[in-house]
């Protein structure tokens, strides 16, 4: 069994990746983070709360609310599918069944996590890096107890997707969150794999998608999913919703649906490029995500979540 700690922040996507995590035989979770970020911190919390406690196979799994705050925050529109999320009545048809929420913040929580347990965590993060961050400020030696993080952030393209006033469009939303987060988390010495834009763009929500998915509704856990990736289908005017965090929390625990390469990386933290991410010969090393095997992808999904509650 893999320790895996998992720090997310609340939207669709980051919801159906922590049902996935559940559900793989060899993923001990041991704990989940919830930062203010690409959903809001309540219903994100409490949604994850239902669905550990009516998808986590017995799981004692707490939920550690992020106090974090963002640099640069996510479009309000963006965020609000946390809400219809944990409003869902298959999440909701048991009254208040939840997992129970830590006692401490998220960059806490990570930390005792980390410390507590005698073999390394991996990191699967697909929010913005700032609870890591924080925990390395406060508690340097968790380094030496992480396998790896596994992030879903940045890109090495030249266009990113942030189009905000001031800014020049090269950086990627999770990055550009907390620039500085990122700049700290990647002068550390923790291993990583960072899967960027060329490679989530490569898995696509579309119509075929979700036909499929619709046709396996009749598994609970299936049918949950269809409903999230519904909310988002028309995510934005003249955009496309991507499966960017699921593909790193499968990537995580099934690297031959993915192929990589070594390069090094650096962050811009400030100015119109802030939140840029780039190679650099004087970088830090990073393994890239470049392609998906897109039918192991999906079909990864299916096997992990077409099985009854």
């Amino acid at each position: 069994m893999k320790n895996v700690y998992f720090d997310h922040d609340g939207n669709v996507d980051d919801l159906v990746s922590l049902l996935l995590l559940l559900q793989m035989p060899d993923v001990h979770l041991t704990g989940v983070g919830v930062i203010d970020a690409d959903g809001y911190i309540e219903p994100a919390v409490d949604a994850s709360r239902k669905i550990i406690s009516k998808f986590g196979r017995h799981s004692n799994v707490k939920v550690a609310a992020s106090n974090s705050r963002a640099v640069h925050q996510f479009p309000k529109e963006w965020r609000l599918s946390s809400f219809s999320f944990d409003a869902f009545p298959i999440l909701n048809e048991h009254g208040s069944d939840k997992a129970p929420i830590a006692d401490k913040p998220a960059h806490l929580d990570m930390i005792d996590k980390i410390q507590q347990e005698d073999e390394k965590t991996t990191l699967v993060m697909t929010g913005p890096l700032t609870d890591l961050a924080r925990a390395l400020e406060v508690d340097p030696t968790i380094v030496d107890k992480i396998e790896r993080l596994y992030w879903m952030g940045g890109t090495m393209r030249t266009q990113g997707n942030v189009l905000e006033p001031k800014h020049d469009g090269s950086a990627e939303w999770n990055a550009y969150w907390d620039p500085y987060a990122v700049k700290t988390v990647w002068d550390s010495r923790i291993k990583m794999q960072m899967v960027g834009l060329e490679s989530t763009n490569q898995v696509p929500l579309n119509a075929d998608v979700q036909q499929h998915w619709a046709n396996l509704r009749r598994y609970p856990m299936m049918d949950l999913i269809g409903q999230g990736y519904a909310l988002v289908s028309s995510y934005e005017a003249n955009s496309t919703y991507y499966l960017w965090d699921v593909l790193t929390a499968i990537a995580s625990q099934y690297p031959e649906i993915v192929q990589t390469k070594d390069v090094k990386g650096d962050v811009i933290v400030n100015g119109p490029s802030a939140g840029k991410t780039y190679e650099s010969q004087n970088g830090r090393p990073i393994n890239l995500v470049t392609e998906v095997k897109a039918k192991k992808f999906f079909d990864k999904i299916d096997a992990l979540l077409t099985r009854e509650a």
